[in-house]
């Protein structure tokens, strides 16, 4: 948008025209946020109305006036602020803008006639500050001023929008980290002037600063409380942060002084729906979507088909925030802002029947991702419960209050055995799991697949002893007690325990035994799946290649024609194995890295090392020993997060050994150590990228068709299924939560 120009100062003259308005002087140094100011300021380019919206203390003023200032030259006529907080009476709201304009008039005329005539031939910015609570009558206003008065901007700033033609709307957000710490700081030094943050001291400022969820006037209100208190003190007083956070500056506006009265402010603008869906709301750990929203909060006061329009107005008032995520768009209240919802809900008395419904649908979700687990959503799963694993864990939680739902905690541990396992979460899926086996419960269904789960997390961890207590448990009471589901995952488990123990005649009596006993039951899904690619692992430490990968292309095919694509990974894992050592190392780079594939995008890193392992064995032979050697670094690197490096298992360790023993004869042990060394630095993800060159394989997108697979013994020759891709099997509509379960 062009602006008029403004007058150049007479002939002679030496000095600029005076900058005529009434923005106050900074009385500190305003912190941060330079591309939001840049942003702000080229919107108000290209419109003549910008608001600067979003949840109480955020900075809205500060940057509101603070992008005016910069922008004061532009003005002819100057610009004027205008603050309407303390404006009650809607009818004295044009009194307000003429007193902001300087303005007087002893005249009869109304009011915005005055206003109007004023601004119509000027070239003025109008910074509106704090209208929320007039929005009915500032809009209209707004309207004609911008209508009437062609070189009026207008510049608002406050927790919703004025919804005016033609208005463009800037959501502030909390300050990143590294603003935050130096608002903390700055402020912090302003209070105590030998302030200095030592490296121990940062991190804890961090800290403070994250949970106050980078919200400008927390900060300052945290800083304060420095006169009398440490920052490690502030910190750990944060569970009781609406008391904890008073007492700011005397100049500040009234709404600003105290942190509770702040997000008051904006609690006193809603109606009796939206302070009702605000405190429902503050049941939810971190994101949430609205399907969640309207079977939890909906209910006495607030019916189901007015839930999305209640949430909307919260959105708009920027109390709730949205945002983009690889499941779609969610919403999020500020931690703030959901202690201060918690607060009211516990007012209601109705904050445990909330608790236990937020706590039913989760149960439901997980039982649907688990069901969903076994198709071609395997990837939208993963990413969903990665969102929703807050919830999780607070629906974990809340069971695990009472004695008598202690068994729904242990379903849910139990249920998420797919992300406990497949998704790099061995480490709290144990914590999980052994937390809810605390209590002493029946040996019902739930209590037993806890147990075999567990039971499997510790064989993947490498931990025997806890592994073999966890798995005989579950097989002697799901046999005496007749749950026959249970005694097979825990046969099964007990066969993948002796497989990297190196017992693979015992693995393979257990592992065929395990697929009996879930044949009979009508079990099939990703674990029955594994259980196969597990008896080919089996199989082939005893020797026997070419059944090992019948096996697996079995299971590959299986897959397939499942979107399953997790187990596909160790499939493909055995195939590339068996075509390397029968010598096709071209087929079985193009396998392994699509199994390196799908293993980083599952964050599975079990699959990863292991798929890298094999890789840098590939690479030796292909007659790169360097670049081997590397690649085992990498795996170096990796395994601490896993578990014990290979298992501990000589027959798991055996393409690392003779990795190891190819490349140190080649280079020698002083450069072999140093490619080891230089792997080491490589970031995981940095690992994955290089060890995909020349795999046929991106990273983290759709696999390059790998040829047949079956047997692995046709170097790169075309067969019936070569540069196929298998259409999957149609399945269930993905699931959305469940029923009330008590």
């Amino acid at each position: 948008m062009r602006h008029p120009q403004c007058p150049t100062p007479p002939d002679g003259a030496s000095d600029p025209l005076p900058v005529r308005g009434n923005l106050p002087a900074e009385l500190n140094a305003f912190v941060g946020r330079e591309d939001e100011l840049a942003e702000v300021g080229a919107l108000l380019e290209s419109s003549r109305l910008v608001t600067v919206a979003g949840v109480a203390g955020v900075g809205k003023t500060r940057v509101a006036t603070r992008v005016a200032a910069l922008a004061e030259k532009r003005y002819c006529d100057g610009v004027w602020l205008a603050e309407l907080s303390a404006v009650h009476d809607p009818e004295l709201l044009e009194h307000a803008l003429m007193e902001a304009l300087g303005l007087t008039d002893h005249t009869n005329r109304p009011p915005r006639v005055t206003l109007v005539e004023h601004c119509a031939e000027r070239r003025l910015l109008l910074v509106i500050d704090g209208f929320e609570h007039l929005v009915d009558a500032c809009a209209p206003l707004v309207r004609e001023l911008l209508r009437r008065a062609p070189g009026l901007q207008v510049l608002a700033a406050g927790r919703r929008p004025l919804r005016v033609d033609g208005e463009l709307i800037f959501p502030l957000d909390p300050l990143n980290d590294e603003d935050a710490l130096e608002l903390f700081t700055t402020r912090a030094a302003a209070v105590r002037p030998r302030f200095r943050l030592t490296d121990a001291g940062r991190e804890t400022a961090r800290e403070l600063c994250r949970r106050l969820d980078g919200i400008p006037l927390a900060l300052e209100l945290a800083a304060g409380r420095l006169r009398a208190l440490t920052t490690e003190q502030v910190l750990h007083r944060l569970d009781d942060r609406f008391r904890l956070l008073t007492g700011g500056s005397p100049s500040a506006l009234p709404r600003h002084r105290t942190l509770r009265t702040a997000i008051g402010w904006s609690h006193e603008l809603c109606t009796p729906e939206q302070r009702l869906l605000w405190a429902r709301l503050s049941v939810f750990a971190g994101q949430f979507d609205l399907e969640a929203v309207e079977y939890i909060c909906s209910g006495p006061g607030l019916p189901a088909d007015s839930v999305l329009d209640v949430l909307d107005e919260l959105l708009a008032q920027s109390v709730v925030v949205r945002e983009e995520s690889p499941v779609g768009s969610r919403y999020r209240l500020l931690d703030t802002v959901r202690e201060y919802g918690a607060q009211w809900l516990r007012a209601t008395g109705d904050a445990e029947r909330l608790r236990r419904r937020h706590r039913d649908w989760y149960l439901g979700l997980a039982t649907w991702c688990e069901l969903d687990w076994f198709s071609p959503r395997q990837a939208e799963v993963a990413a969903r419960i990665d969102s929703e694993l807050p919830n999780l864990r607070r629906a974990m939680e809340c069971s695990l209050e009472s004695p008598d739902e202690v068994h729904l905690a242990q379903y849910l541990a139990g249920t998420l055995w797919f992300y406990w396992a497949g998704c790099g979460r061995l480490s709290e899926g144990r914590h999980w799991l052994e937390h809810v086996l605390e209590e002493e419960t029946p040996y019902d269904h739930s209590r037993l697949k806890a147990l075999w789960v567990l039971g499997y997390v510790a064989v993947l961890q490498g931990d025997r002893v806890g592994a073999v207590s966890a798995l005989q448990e579950c097989r002697e009471e799901g046999e005496r007690s007749g749950d026959a589901t249970a005694a097979a995952y825990a046969a099964h488990r007990t066969g993948c325990l002796s497989l990297v123990t190196d017992d693979p005649v015992r693995a393979e009596e257990l592992l065929r035994d395990a697929l009996a006993r879930y044949q009979e039951i009508g079990e099939l899904n990703s674990n029955v799946l594994m259980a196969q690619v597990e008896l080919g692992m089996a199989v082939a430490f005893r020797g026997d290649l070419d059944a090992a990968a019948t096996i697996c292309a079995e299971v590959r095919e299986i897959c397939e024609d499942h979107g399953e694509r997790w187990t596909l990974a160790y499939a493909l894992y055995v195939l590339g194995y068996a075509a390397l050592e029968s010598g096709f190392s071209g087929r079985a780079r193009r396998m392994i890295g699509e199994a390196l594939s799908i293993a980083h995008t599952f964050h599975d890193l079990l699959g990863t090392v292991l798929s890298l392992e094999l890789l840098a064995l590939i690479t030796v032979v292909e007659g790169d020993a360097v670049e081997a050697s590397a690649l085992q670094g990498a795996a170096d690197r990796i395994w601490p997060s896993v578990g014990l490096p290979l298992f501990g298992s000589a027959h798991y360790g055996r393409p690392r050994a003779e990795c190891e023993k190819r490349a140190r004869a080649e280079l020698g042990d002083a450069r072999y150590e140093a490619g080891r060394r230089s792997g080491r630095l490589l970031e995981p993800a940095e690992a994955v990228v290089r060890a995909m060159r020349g795999t046929g394989t991106t990273v983290c997108g759709e696999p390059s068709p790998v040829g047949d697979g079956g047997s692995g013994r046709a170097e790169d020759a075309p067969s019936e299924t070569s540069g196929e891709t298998r259409r999957p099997a149609a399945s269930r509509t993905p699931g959305r939560g469940g029923p009330e379960l008590g």
